[in-house]
């Protein structure tokens, strides 16, 4: 049977009252007292429990965290980031895995609400009104990890993904590419896909060459769409000179489509991504990537989230990270 907090105090021969002190580390208990309610705890196995604890002092000390695909490493970077914070203040969390599908993200939101959280964190694509509209339901705090939303609604911690891209763009555009390809995100995505597909649009025009439609295509983030977006590229009559891709698992897919065919990178075709990802610095040749600070995004949300929850004062509460290109071997001089 389950052991109460009523069996611990009878163990102990205490109240129930002082053993509910010594558990939430109440100042006001005798030494000796406070020895013998451990002793007792230790001996029964006895295990706060969280729902009432949660249910007195309405917190639970637990954060919900939404993120769109566990399998991929870099929301588990971001979700380290998170962690560590959360850990550092007292929280613990609940991640739940939504697969980037807004039913399940919909769902998944309003599970998390049910258990009362005391704060949630969203790591998604594109922010709908669906979602607005279950955010608007909460009574506690919500920060949005690695997205935004229209009109900055909510709060939110990410990068300027246009100007990522654009650099990304500007780079092969130095290096005296003209006919660039681009991998990209669905357009509906605001941040991986429609930010991006625009900062290379705007380095593009910016020295004259109009965005042509054979040389944009759509890929679904991974590695496989990557490879087969890459096929496509390579069959063209006038093949481009460089590719950049929305994210790193797609530019590597790009990068053995390339290889398998019997061409080299980057002699022979130029490739360039943004994210960052571990598997970047892996691939041969290392893919020259614009680098978002994932960590430090999970990190700097989860602080927003805290000081949130607590009421504290927020001085910013749209915060925009610095991105970095990373020049590795991926791209060449044409």
């Amino acid at each position: 049977m389950t052991v109460t907090i009523y069996d611990v105090a009878r163990e102990a021969g205490v109240s129930m009252a002082t053993v509910s002190r010594v558990v939430n580390n109440n100042p006001n208990v005798k030494p000796q007292t406070r020895k013998k309610v451990f002793e007792a705890i230790e001996r029964l196995g006895y295990r706060p429990n969280a729902v009432a604890r949660g249910l007195a002092s309405k917190k639970t000390t637990t954060v919900g965290v939404v993120i769109p695909d566990i399998s991929n490493s870099i929301f588990s970077e971001v979700a380290r980031g998170i962690e560590d914070i959360a850990n550092m203040y007292h929280y613990n969390i609940i991640l739940c895995n939504a697969d980037k599908k807004k039913d399940k993200e919909i769902r998944v939101i309003n599970t998390l609400l049910e258990k009362q959280v005391d704060g949630l964190l969203f790591m998604g694509g594109t922010v709908t009104d669906e979602h607005i509209q279950a955010f608007k339901t909460s009574s506690v705090p919500i920060v949005l990890c690695g997205t935004t939303s229209d009109n900055a609604a909510m709060p939110s911690v990410d990068i300027d993904h246009e100007s990522a891209a654009y650099d990304a763009v500007q780079l092969l555009l130095r290096n005296g590419h003209r006919r660039i390809g681009m991998i990209s995100g669905t357009l509906q995505d605001p941040a991986n896909g429609y930010a991006r597909y625009q900062g290379y649009k705007r380095a593009l025009e910016e020295v004259g060459i109009a965005v042509s439609d054979e040389l944009v295509r759509i890929g679904n983030y991974r590695y496989e769409s990557g490879v087969e977006v890459m096929k496509y590229f390579l069959g063209l009559a006038e093949k481009p000179s460089a590719i950049f891709a929305a994210t790193d698992e797609m530019a590597i897919g790009a990068i053995h489509a390339i290889q398998d065919s019997g061409l080299r990178v980057p002699e022979d075709l130029s490739v360039i991504s943004v994210d960052n990802a571990r598997m970047a610095s892996m691939v041969r040749p290392q893919l020259t990537t614009v680098a978002q600070p994932m960590y430090d995004i999970g990190a700097v949300s989860m602080r927003l989230l805290t000081k949130l929850m607590n009421k504290e004062t927020v001085e910013m509460s749209q915060v925009t990270l610095p991105h970095e290109v990373l020049s590795r071997q991926s791209v060449a001089h044409v």
